[in-house]
């Protein structure tokens, strides 16, 4: 099962995050840019969980 790959930071939703860009998510696969992660000290506002660096994929 892959990973759902969202293109928006779920907080701004103005940064696009293509998919080989940096980007953070939690279990839920929630997905925030890297600066608004860090404004979250990298805690999920939905969840709870751990942002964690999201995986890359080619373009």
């Amino acid at each position: 099962m892959a990973l759902e790959m969202r293109e928006r930071c779920e907080r701004c939703e103005t940064t696009a995050l293509p998919v080989d860009a940096p980007a953070r998510i939690c279990t839920y696969e929630c997905t925030f840019c890297v600066p608004c992660a860090d404004a979250m000290a990298d805690v999920c506002p939905n969840c709870g969980g751990e942002l964690v660096p999201r995986p890359r994929r080619s373009a």
